[in-house]
């Protein structure tokens, strides 16, 4: 289904029906991708995309720990954001995707002196998670370690490591999966960096657990900061999780989302709790551009 009429591809704006990649593509069969999630919201006089220059960092980033040259300068991609987002005359809230892709059609496994493509897709995105708490299981398969893969990176092959968590959780009839690192502990969703609440403390897992380095997890730790809210990044067992005050999930697709019960057991009184709901709220006037203090992480479009 045709989403919106055009994609930036490879420095030009295309028809929708026109990017298209060989079959041979080396991404196609290696999963040598990276690739970065961001929104946008319509606040009703303009389209506002949230911490862009942040995300584009991130993937020049991944690029590097990957060993991918992108072939254009952050400033180059941050134009073409917002270069697809007006040439699609969205105006309404987005997710922006904007991708790069080993795109030698070879079956040759290094990619030093491969090409580059490097895609920018937009489509109209509302809800990813329901925004009044989900269901939630801790899942078998555990979450790649660091020292097997960079998973600091958004590379497009690790991620078959979400896809199979997610799959078991929703087949088991959750709405979302948790998954465990190799020593046991809860590091993430499928998609997203998780928090919980205890006794009036935020409690998340560290940087180096494995877990990757999210966008919105470093909002909400700056806007628990000016909230004073204390927060400690310590590694959280499925104990911890259980006998939380307050669950909740956040990225970019997720936002911040509660999560009401795990394992058949609910949190708290299995309802959104005060921390949770107020972090939410706070973040959805920021994305909108409502909030001055915060008005640099957002890029207008019109």
């Amino acid at each position: 289904m045709t989403l919106v009429k055009y994609v930036w591809f490879n420095g030009e704006i295309v028809k929708w029906e026109d990017a298209k990649v060989h079959v041979m593509t080396h991404a196609i069969h290696y999963g040598t991708s990276i690739f970065e999630g961001v929104r946008g919201y319509w606040n009703g006089k303009n389209l506002l995309v949230f911490r862009l220059e942040d995300h584009i960092r991130r993937m020049f980033d991944s690029a590097k720990i990957l060993g991918m040259n992108i072939p254009y300068t952050p400033q180059e991609l941050h134009k073409a954001v917002v270069e697809t987002l007006r040439v699609n005359e969205i105006r309404e809230d987005v997710y922006i995707r904007p991708v790069a892709f080993v795109s030698t059609p070879t079956i040759v496994l290094d990619i030093r002196k491969l090409d580059t493509s490097l895609a920018i897709i937009v489509m109209p995105f509302g809800k990813y998670l329901k925004p009044d708490g989900i269901r939630a299981t801790i899942v078998s398969w555990r979450r790649v370690h660091n020292t097997m893969l960079p998973v600091m990176a958004k590379i497009g092959g690790i991620y078959v490591n979400s896809v199979l968590a997610l799959v078991e959780a929703r087949s088991r009839g959750f709405d979302e999966a948790l998954l465990m690192d190799s020593s046991g502990h809860v590091v993430e969703g499928s998609g997203e960096n998780i928090f919980i609440v205890k006794r009036g403390r935020l409690y998340t897992p560290p940087t180096y657990a494995s877990i990757l380095e999210g966008i919105t997890r470093d909002t909400v730790l700056k806007l628990a900061s000016d909230l004073k809210i204390e927060v400690v990044e310590r590694p959280l067992t499925r104990e911890d999780v259980y006998t939380a005050d307050e669950v909740f999930l956040v990225g970019t697709a997720a936002e911040i989302t509660p999560v009401v019960e795990v394992d058949y057991r609910p949190i708290g009184d299995g309802k959104p709790g005060p921390i949770t709901t107020s972090l939410s709220e706070t973040y959805g006037k920021i994305v909108r551009g409502a909030v001055e203090k915060y008005l640099h992480w957002i890029t207008p479009v019109y």
